[in-house]
């Protein structure tokens, strides 16, 4: 696993949020967030503040 999707992970983790509530925060799936955690896939540019 490379090191932003562990950001990710821990970073949504420590706000308390569900991969649900996080991709509902930022108008995608909740599949999405699944798969850029596990590695699978990475964010577009444009989602990352």
């Amino acid at each position: 696993m490379n090191i932003l999707c562990e950001n990710i992970r821990t970073l949504r983790k420590a706000r308390g949020l569900t991969q649900k509530e996080l991709a509902e925060k930022l108008d995608i799936s909740d599949k999405t967030v699944s798969r850029w955690e596990s590695g699978v896939q990475l964010p577009e540019a444009s989602l990352i503040p």
